[in-house]
């Protein structure tokens, strides 16, 4: 919704899971959340990246439906909330999987693009004018169930318990992309789950090691130009300053790749955990270290400067 600065009256809504917008209906509590920052663009429009629809496999599968607008990048008109477009990721999304990501705008040969991801494991480019999908690519591990929903949809879904999927609904993109030049740069984390009961709506067993990747794209063509493996869960999102990549493991550790190659140019241990985004500002580098969740022993949450040399 869409608020007056002055007054907080509200100017607008747009109904993501429930409302009079074409093929909406009524979904669960918690469906299609807009869960990150909106992106704001020059052309008069804002896009949001909207979450899953709160569902069952075995109801999915039962009665499957897209379930507009979940699992999708929206972009509306700012000024009145209209639909201008639309990009659904994943229809009758029964993993938790959501387009939650913050969407980023570029420009690649004079044409205005949006650059979209979710949990799914996949990174979007649509055109900025038309909501058309110019490329997708696949990031981090995926293990053949990419196309679960579409099967269900298609009525010739399989699926029974136990059902280990990936990436699991706490992995694909969780945190926020970046883009440098002509390189889109992620994070993603490989997390393996298991459904022990498909009429469970998300997978609650470990099915393997935690684990995580930060990869680059071209902008052009969504091609992996690197793709550096990493032991523990980059929680930090992606940060790109000068030539470096940053970002922070889950285990308190903030690391430094080489923006060309991924090769890991530097690492060092936080006093604590860290599942949060960097700030840079100059040759400083803001990283906010919170909770002694997985290190034994770690200190008290706080706030770490680095200087860039």
């Amino acid at each position: 919704l869409a608020l007056n600065s002055s007054s907080g009256a509200v100017l607008w809504r747009f109904n993501t899971v429930v409302g009079p917008e074409p093929g909406v209906q009524s979904l669960g509590v918690g469906s299609g959340g807009a869960w990150e920052t909106p992106l704001v663009s020059g052309d008069g429009s804002v896009t949001y990246g909207i979450g899953n629809p709160y569902q069952t496999p075995a109801a999915a599968i039962a009665k499957p439906a897209v379930q507009l607008y979940t699992d999708s990048d929206v972009n509306l008109d700012a000024a009145t909330g209209k639909l201008r477009w639309y990009y659904q990721g994943v229809p009758d999304d029964f993993k938790d999987y959501d387009m939650q990501g913050s969407p980023i705008s570029a420009r690649i040969s004079g044409l205005s693009v949006v650059i979209g991801s979710g949990k799914m494991g996949y990174v979007y480019e649509i055109n900025a004018g038309t909501g058309k999908l110019i490329w997708k690519t696949p990031v981090g591990a995926h293990n053949g169930h990419d196309k679960d929903s579409l099967h269900a949809l298609e009525h010739r879904s399989m699926l029974k318990a136990p059902l280990t999927i990936l990436p699991g609904s706490l992995g694909g993109v969780l945190t926020d992309l970046a883009i440098a030049s002509n390189t889109v740069y992620v994070a993603t984390l490989d997390v393996p789950l298991t459904y022990t009961d498909l009429n469970l709506p998300t997978p609650t067993k470990a099915a393997g090691s935690a684990t995580g990747e930060v990869e680059a794209l071209s902008l052009a063509t969504g091609k992996v130009e690197w793709d550096t493996r990493l032991p523990q869960l980059p929680l930090g999102a992606v940060t790109v300053s000068h030539d470096l990549v940053l970002t922070t493991l889950y285990n308190g550790v903030l690391i430094a790749l080489d923006r060309s190659t991924g090769a890991m140019v530097y690492r060092r241990h936080l006093p604590t955990s860290a599942n949060s985004p960097i700030a840079i500002a100059g040759n400083t580098v803001i990283v906010p270290a919170g909770g002694p969740i997985v290190r034994t022993g770690a200190g008290d949450p706080q706030v770490v400067a680095y200087t860039v040399r």
